[in-house]
């Protein structure tokens, strides 16, 4: 244990010393009219706080700084390595994203995959991964809590929480308008409009339109063609009426859906060079080698519905929140990412042992929450929470195989209906002026009832049986933390909690002959941290360290040689590290913002051995008798040890208006692929940087801007992602695009 502690502590001073005067934004820097950086106000405990007196580790963004890295019309992954310790991935493109904290997320690509980074917009859960990926547009802001969250937001948040805050209707009128243009006719256009319709009767409609052209040529001999790929239609809209009719009651109605229709994530046969991680010699971002691209799509829509209604009862408040969500998706690719096979005429590029052309499809999906809480107001120095929460999800999944002619030659399906539930409290005492104690407890319980079965095999292995799983489990999460006021701008703090994740089930079955379940797993997590405003409200630091323990963690074996996923529990796993995180008005015109964190993950089950790479890859792991790799003492799979990001805003007034300039940059160190090691499957490290300069003024009454905008400026290429079943198939991380924005608001 000492020996890890010194290495924490190292690392923490080599990012002190790297960094010097570091500034990097836990929340996006606002300032107020005197220059003085502005509180920031989260929901993180299900209640507006200061995110200083908050005892927990909390990064937001605010809607300033999500609009300027979303210019381009980016999908939720903009966000990765841009808040301490959050990496976004994903193999589908701008649906489907896995989301990791502190080294912690879910690999599996299974539209039945569980995740132990729960997605809340709203105060409603998003449980199905197809959910997460709704766009991102009209935020209040994004609030990232790292760390179990068990006990006020329940199972399956084990990693921690992503939460959005819509921006709500109020009395004042208030609209915006925003269009760009940008490289491969890449369009985004979204706005809003709200205000009263009576005295008691506030509305607010949001609406987004982005576009790209496919801009990917397809190079095999005889299925040429241009523009073949990576393109989209991307459309959502959002209504919230929120009716008053006096003080002691509100109700606000949301209705909100989206359609996406584009194409799924390509994927290039053997662009990484055998025996490194390097790209192959040659490489070009706007080639691909595939006899299936003609056929590729992918389609989604989602809407759902939501109502939150709060009585005020003097000294307590009632708070009922009711969410429906429901999702339809289909996704056909080229998943060997190349063309023909061994066994055909023709194959290439590289070496195909078999072509691989698959669809998964989410044809009914429903999901219905509830929950019920009762909230005191400032009751002195004890106030508290207690609540119920009941889930209900039911979904049906089915999976289509291809021949190399692009004929349907397997299917297999799969259904699964989810119920759980809840109680939970939650406390705050002040034991003084200076010292306040937080704590909370949960009872959850889950069960799942799942049936799946294989009709067609495209192996020629025939049908199987209905196979059955009906898993449930409960347990209780708990957190137990101090925050004490040194003086008024620094808060120190401790925290201490358990999570869970409910058991799991993977039944893919097109190359496979049974359903896995993985058991509960269970997480101990302890962290210490300092929240401090400096300079005279013109700066502020906050730094945390934390050690975490997984029993029991899920883990999904990705590929291996075949098109199938298997969920194993690893014994123990471990992470520690720290996160560092500043922000500093430099001048009345200059916001700077920066941060870096460090995360160490460790897998431990000497014991735990999965099947490696179908062919080409360089496995480093030792193996066992089986010829398996074994994999303790790996880290977990994608999981960057560093991430670092830095922001800039700097604005010049002119007798008219004022010039202005914005600039992100986000690091993330190595990472690899999959649970075993590879030299192949592991990707660099990768640094994007974003840069928007232009022109704000009023007029009228109105604002006005106009900006250029520039996303991946570098326009660096990485493999952020493989298929491992096959070859050395990849796929990389999104262009560089450049254009140009026009916006308006009216108050």
């Amino acid at each position: 244990m000492m020996s890890k502690l010194s290495k924490l502590f190292l690392s923490v001073n080599a990012a002190l010393i790297a960094s010097g005067s570091l500034a990097y934004a836990d929340e996006q820097a606002t300032k107020s009219d005197d220059g003085k950086l502005e509180r920031i106000m989260v929901t993180a405990q299900k209640r507006v706080q200061n995110a200083q007196e908050v005892p927990m580790s909390i990064s937001a963004l605010k809607s300033d700084d999500l609009q300027a890295m979303g210019a381009a019309g980016d999908d939720i992954r903009f966000m990765s390595s841009r808040i301490p310790s959050l990496n976004i991935e994903s193999s589908f493109g701008r649906t489907f994203p896995r989301f990791y904290i502190r080294g912690m997320g879910n690999t599996d690509f299974d539209l039945n995959s569980s995740q132990p980074v729960s997605l809340v917009v709203d105060d409603v859960v998003q449980e199905n991964a197809i959910l997460k990926g709704y766009p991102i547009f009209d935020l209040e802001r994004v609030e990232v809590l790292r760390g179990p969250q068990g006990s006020l937001f329940g199972r399956n948040t084990t990693a921690g929480i992503i939460k959005l805050e819509t921006k709500k209707p109020t009395q004042e009128f208030s609209a915006y308008a925003k269009a760009s243009y940008g490289t491969y006719n890449t369009i985004n256009i979204e706005g809003a409009v709200g205000g009263g319709l009576t005295d008691t009767v506030s509305a607010r409609l949001s609406v987004l339109d982005q576009h790209r052209d496919d801009w990917v040529d397809n190079k095999a001999p005889g299925f040429e063609a241009n523009n073949q790929a990576e393109g989209y239609n991307d459309r959502a809209a959002r209504l919230q009426v929120l009716w008053q009719p006096n003080s002691d009651f509100s109700a606000l109605l949301n209705a909100h859906y989206r359609n996406l229709d584009g194409t799924p994530r390509v994927f290039r046969a053997n662009i990484i060079k055998a025996g490194t991680n390097d790209l192959v010699d040659g490489f070009e971002r706007d080639t691909v080698y595939q006899d299936a691209a003609s056929r590729a799509e992918q389609s989604v829509k989602t809407h759902g519905g939501s109502a939150k209604l709060e009585y005020s009862l003097g000294d307590y408040t009632l708070t009922s929140i009711t969410g429906y969500e429901s999702a339809e998706a289909f996704s056909h690719g080229d998943i060997d990412g190349g063309y023909g096979a061994a066994y055909l005429p023709y194959m290439g590029p590289g070496f195909i042992p078999y072509t691989s052309e698959s669809a998964d499809g989410l044809p009914d999906h429903s999901q219905w929450t509830q929950e019920l809480r009762l909230s005191s107001n400032e009751l002195g120095r004890l106030d508290y929470q207690v609540g119920l929460f009941y889930f209900d999800e039911s979904l049906d999944i089915d999976s289509f195989n291809y021949d190399e002619n692009g004929l349907q030659n397997g299917y297999a399906y799969q259904k699964q209906d989810t119920k759980a539930w809840a109680a939970f409290g939650s406390m705050d005492y002040d034991l003084t002026d200076d010292f306040k104690i937080t704590a909370g407890v949960r009872y959850s319980h889950d069960k799942k009832d799942f049936v799946a079965q294989r009709l067609v095999s495209p192996a020629g292995a025939g049908a199987t049986d209905k196979l059955y799983a009906d898993p449930s489990d409960g347990q209780i999460s708990w957190d137990l933390s101090g925050v004490y006021s040194l003086d008024n701008d620094t808060n120190i703090y401790g925290r201490v909690a358990k999570g869970f994740r409910a058991p799991s089930i993977q039944g893919r079955l097109l190359f496979g002959d049974d359903v896995t379940v993985a058991n509960s797993e269970t997480m101990y997590s302890s962290e210490l941290g300092i929240k401090s405003d400096i300079l005279d409200n013109r700066g502020r630091i906050n730094f945390d360290v934390f050690y975490y323990q997984l029993q029991d963690q899920q883990l999904t074996a990705v590929g291996g040689g075949v098109n199938y996923n298997r969920l194993i529990n690893a014994d123990k796993s471990e992470g520690y590290g720290f996160e560092l995180d500043s922000q500093f008005a430099v001048t009345e015109n200059l916001l700077v913002t920066a941060g870096v964190s460090y995360n160490h993950t460790e897998i431990k089950d000497d014991q735990l051995a999965i099947a490696a790479c179908g062919g080409g890859c360089t496995v480093t792991d030792p193996r066992d008798a089986d010829g398996n790799a074994l994999i303790n003492g790996n880290s977990l799979p994608q999981a960057p040890r560093w991430t670092a990001n830095i922001t800039a805003n700097y604005s010049y007034p002119l007798a008219v208006g004022e010039l202005f300039v914005f600039t992100d940059w986000a690091y993330r160190s190595k990472v690899s692929f999959f649970l075993y090691e590879s030299k192949e499957f592991e990707s660099k490290y990768l640094l994007e940087g974003g840069l928007r300069a232009g022109y704000r003024w009023s007029s009228g009454g109105h604002d006005y801007e106009v900006a250029a905008y520039g996303r991946n400026i570098t326009d660096t290429t990485r493999v952020t992602g493989a298929i491992d079943f096959n070859n050395l198939t990849g796929f990389v991380n999104e262009p560089r695009i450049i254009g140009v924005e026009f916006k308006a608001s009216f108050f």
